[in-house]
């Protein structure tokens, strides 16, 4: 996929500040179709600032979010999902007592007339799991309490899908997992993009991140310290450019990195 296509998602100087404390410093981040784009960053860097921006729970100070080359005003989540954003947040807000299609529509429900539209929901959730080659839910019927913590996040992101997302950005979704439950999901995640799907994925796991990641975006105390192809940075680098937010010639320039601390 060529870099000159318009990004589905484009964020361009955006700055938020939370009274005196200035938390995101003109952040561009590009989003295109297809791509996985990790966006990395220590405790602190501003990465779930900007990703409540995105999702239209707080305000930007100033800035342009473009949503395929046209400007959006994102004011609430049902904004966001609007323009096919869907977040996948790390305590995947999945219901317990419910199975897997009813976790997919809740809030959403399909009806006929004044009844639940059981066949035409239950149809919807095996054919997008089906899309994403999901093979480790036996069925949608399955109660997400009996679940396997790879699959209840396998469950959230067929949810976002489900919904003709566009852009999918996924939060720290290994984290808590094993070997296998992890595999799982970073195929998953790979099959997102695959499907023309937008994805960010925000880890600590630079593993997970070079396993799968096509750009990554490091955020280093609310700057873009780098964004580059995961090809042209080492793991040492990107390492270094969370903790300093500069390798070598790369990152911000030594006194914008010093004026950050």
């Amino acid at each position: 996929m060529s870099q000159n296509e318009t990004p589905t998602l484009e964020l361009v100087g955006i700055n938020k500040s939370f009274g005196a404390v200035h938390v995101l410093h003109d952040v561009d981040l590009a989003v295109h179709p297809g791509q996985v784009t990790a966006l990395v960053g220590d405790n602190g860097a501003g990465k779930s600032t900007l990703i409540k921006c995105i999702a239209g729970i707080h305000p930007v100070d100033s800035g342009a979010i473009m949503f395929e080359g046209r400007q959006v005003h994102i004011s609430s989540p049902k904004d966001a999902a609007s323009h096919g954003i869907e977040i996948v947040y790390q305590d995947l807000s999945l219901a317990d007592n419910l199975d897997i299609t009813q976790n997919m529509f809740l809030g959403r429900e399909r009806t006929k007339g004044i009844i639940l539209d059981e066949a035409s929901m239950e149809q919807a959730a095996r054919e997008t799991l089906t899309k994403l080659s999901v093979r480790t839910v036996k069925s949608v019927r399955q109660q997400v309490a009996s679940l396997s913590g790879g699959q209840r996040q396998t469950v959230a992101i067929a949810k976002a899908v489900l919904w003709e997302s566009k852009v999918v950005i996924l939060d720290e979704p290994t984290a808590a997992l094993g070997v296998a439950q992890t595999r799982q999901v970073l195929d998953l995640v790979r099959r997102l993009a695959e499907t023309g799907h937008g994805v960010i994925l925000i880890s600590h796991n630079m593993n997970d991140v070079f396993e799968v990641a096509d750009r990554i975006t490091t955020l280093y105390l609310g700057r873009v310290a780098a964004d580059v192809a995961r090809s042209d940075v080492t793991y040492s680098q990107v390492v270094e450019l969370i903790t300093t937010g500069r390798s070598g010639d790369l990152g911000l320039a030594p006194a914008t990195a010093a004026e950050s601390i």
